[in-house]
């Protein structure tokens, strides 16, 4: 798509109406499945792991976290360690120098008790408010611990989501992430929060491509305005 024709598309974009989201939801599960995820009811732990996650693949994330658990037994370990035990944990994760004081810094700020427990029946605009509260905790990672550690409603949009959201007009062009997690959750319907999540991120990591798009091979290429195919 041609500079031009990309910002005609943001001026005339619109929100999506509930039936094409439908339409993109039925055909993305037709592609990849409902996925099946139980809330694992750790919150710490799923923040700790989506900071591990930043700019890493999922393995080398794994294996920082793994390797982190393995030497310190509790969150309460890692707060209090020397920095440098943390940072050599996780170096298989890469930029360990930074995720090692964002970890600490953020197991700091929550004090004693460790514990985010009590987000299971709080309200979802409380937690979230709180978590982004905490030292380098954004919307993404807010979402991530509400949504996969309690099962509550939040939608993570990443850059896969983000991109792919955009391209078939789910998410407005240029929105700030902000706005574009507001958004997720307001098409999202109660209950497919996952769902959509990890389809579209899992379109965007295998066809949906930043640099090269799949649109010739794309399923859902007769329904997305951004198609780069006839």
């Amino acid at each position: 798509m041609s500079l031009a024709a990309s910002r005609a598309a943001r001026a005339a974009w619109r929100p999506p109406s509930r039936a094409r989201v439908a339409r993109i939801r039925s055909r993305l599960a037709e592609l990849y499945g409902v996925p099946v995820q139980q809330p694992h009811g750790d919150g710490l732990a799923e923040l700790v792991l989506t900071v591990l996650s930043q700019s890493t693949n999922d393995r080398n994330r794994d294996v920082a976290f793994l390797r982190l658990r393995e030497r310190m037994q509790s969150w309460e370990a890692v707060r209090d360690a020397p920095l440098a035990e943390i940072e050599e944990a996780i170096r298989p994760g890469g930029i360990s120098k930074v995720k090692s004081a964002r970890i600490q810094a953020i197991l700091r700020a929550i004090g004693d008790p460790l514990d985010l427990s009590w987000m299971r029946d709080a309200p979802v605009c409380e937690s979230r408010s709180y978590l982004c509260s905490l030292p380098g905790v954004g919307r993404k990672t807010a979402a991530c611990v509400l949504l996969f550690a309690y099962g509550l409603r939040d939608v993570p949009v990443d850059t896969h989501v983000s991109r792919v959201g955009t391209r078939l007009g789910l998410l407005r062009p240029k929105a700030p992430f902000e706005e574009l997690h507001n958004a997720m959750a307001a098409l999202t319907p109660p209950g497919a929060e996952l769902e959509l999540h990890m389809n579209l991120l899992r379109h965007g990591r295998r066809t949906c491509h930043s640099q090269r798009p799949a649109c010739e091979a794309c399923a859902l290429a007769r329904m997305c305005p951004s198609r780069r195919v006839p």
